[in-house]
């Protein structure tokens, strides 16, 4: 919990009890017939897919033959109930045929690993069932006899049955009920002093496989169904290890029996202040609630220096601007007029193309002839033209008038020059007339000069001499030139073709 280990301790968890019953049937040389079978166990999780089981099994199977046999004279439980078979001389008969049953307990005490299948999950939590394999090794004991004297000791004459000529599985099969009891009186055969006993009964170590699959009823039962097959060493499970052979000796069978209990059962989970068992949790439940809400996950704080402060960090920044110095997202200094001073040391921010280059503070040094800062009306023709100096050509894109940044910047530096001449008119011309878009497009971008002179930089309406649709210059373009002495003219004209302007835009 104080989170110095990267790794989660494993809960404590709860052991699991549960009790069973089902089928228990013998597989060997003699037909079975459906039994019953009882188990219980304790299970205790390891990890979350590996647990162990402790678990006791007693089954009841029986078995009956619906062929007769005849070579069993090695078999001692039919030998010593006074059945003679054909090859035998003091069996003056002939051939006395013999139906070979059983009825085997069988206790056994299994350790098992069980694996869970399904529990690691990617995408979901948990789930409602658990599949799981296992597999283990133990101790089975049992006690075999077979149904060989009826109520008085006598043996059965079974030549009644087996020479009827209906031979059928099931009509036999009820003949041999109808016939025998059930009292199973005569031990099987057995291995003897070959063989360990317990409690009387033979004993040997087994091994076991099965599947099996629970669902979960609550946090505390599950219902289980399972299917448990049990390999053995021994061939007398049943009563019988000969096989038939007809003429001539019985020979062994050379087949170990096993045997097979298929259960559904029922399983509580035990413990007061334990999770549930490890096999119904999802191992991956821990790390994803750690990445969706971190409880111990120590998550670095996020480190973006900014060493020049300029609100562009370090990875991103190109450059290492002063302090308070305007820069773009890039983190370089911006320079607005591109005079090659940045704007934090540029003491003119927007010096006009034709005032560049300029010195190591930003400041242009516009071509002006002597004495342009105070003009004299009363002069020659040429006055204002000379006070002015030349003054720059507006060039737009397209068939807009929307003047661009740089247009922009090089009206102020007109709008400079014509309040430091007051005397002095600005004739601003545009060209091209031969359509009509034409004529409104020369219109519109005279239009838009002087309106930027007067809305935005603040000169005069009356300083300026409109004119549009002039001949012999460039169709997008507006030229500026201080107007001769004497020259005059409207501040404003109407639009030629007004429809065609709303059209435009």
């Amino acid at each position: 919990m104080a989170g110095t280990y990267n790794y989660p301790a494993k809960p404590r968890n709860q052991w699991e009890i549960g009790i069973k019953g089902g089928l228990f049937t013998i597989s060997g040389d003699v037909a079975s017939l459906p039994s019953f079978g009882l188990g219980a166990h304790v299970r205790k999780a390891f990890g979350y897919l590996f647990s162990a089981r402790l678990e006791y099994t007693y089954g009841i199977a029986k078995g009956l033959n619906w062929k007769p046999a005849y070579n069993y004279s090695n078999n001692s439980a039919w030998s010593n109930a006074g059945y003679r078979p054909a090859n035998i001389p003091a069996n003056p008969g002939g051939d006395l045929p013999v139906y070979y049953n059983y009825k085997t307990n069988v206790q056994d005490l299994m350790l098992e690993g069980v694996i869970t299948l399904n529990n690691v999950r990617f995408h979901r939590s948990k789930t409602g069932y658990a599949l799981y394999a296992f597999a283990g090794v133990g101790g089975s004991m049992y006690d075999a006899k077979v149904n060989a004297l009826d109520a008085n000791g006598n043996a059965y004459n079974f030549n009644s049955i087996a020479g009827n000529t209906w031979k059928t599985r099931k009509d036999t099969r009820k003949a041999l009920k109808s016939m025998m009891d059930n009292t199973y009186e005569t031990p099987a055969e057995n291995h003897g002093p070959l063989r360990p006993k317990l409690f009387g009964n033979s004993y040997m170590t087994v091994g076991s496989v099965g599947l099996g699959i629970a669902f979960k009823l609550s946090n505390r039962f599950n219902i289980a169904i399972e299917d448990r097959f049990t390999f053995t060493n021994d061939d007398l499970f049943d009563g019988q290890r000969w096989a038939e052979q007809v003429p001539g000796e019985p020979v062994l069978t050379q087949n170990f029996d096993a045997y097979n209990f298929a259960s559904l059962g029922i399983n509580m989970n035990l413990g007061s202040k334990s999770t549930e068992p490890l096999w119904w949790m999802n191992p991956l439940d821990y790390a994803y609630s750690e990445i969706r809400n971190p409880r111990l996950m120590k998550l670095p704080k996020p480190v973006l220096p900014d060493t020049d402060g300029d609100g562009v960090t370090d990875q991103f920044d190109l450059e290492q601007t002063p302090a308070g110095a305007p820069v773009d997202a890039h983190g370089v200094s911006r320079d607005t007029d591109g005079d090659g001073v940045p704007d934090f040391r540029d003491k003119e921010l927007v010096t006009p193309t034709v005032c560049q280059p300029v010195d190591a503070d930003g400041v242009g040094k516009c071509p002006c002839p002597d004495g342009c800062k105070v003009v004299d009306t009363s002069n020659t023709a040429g006055a204002c033209a000379r006070a002015l100096g030349q003054l720059p050509s507006i060039t737009f894109s397209g068939a807009s008038p929307a003047l661009s940044s740089t247009a922009k910047s090089m009206l102020a530096s007109v709008a400079a020059r014509i309040k430091n001449n007051p005397g002095c008119k600005v004739v601003v011309i545009g060209y091209c007339q031969s359509t009509k878009a034409e004529q409104q497009r020369s219109w519109d971008r005279v239009n838009a000069v002087i309106n930027y002179m007067v809305e935005r930089e603040g000169v005069g309406a009356d300083r300026f001499i409109f004119q549009y649709g002039q001949e012999g210059g460039d169709c997008n373009t507006v030229d500026l030139r201080g107007a001769s002495e004497g020259e005059d003219g409207p501040t404003n004209v109407p639009a030629p073709h007004p429809n065609l302007q709303r059209r435009g835009n």
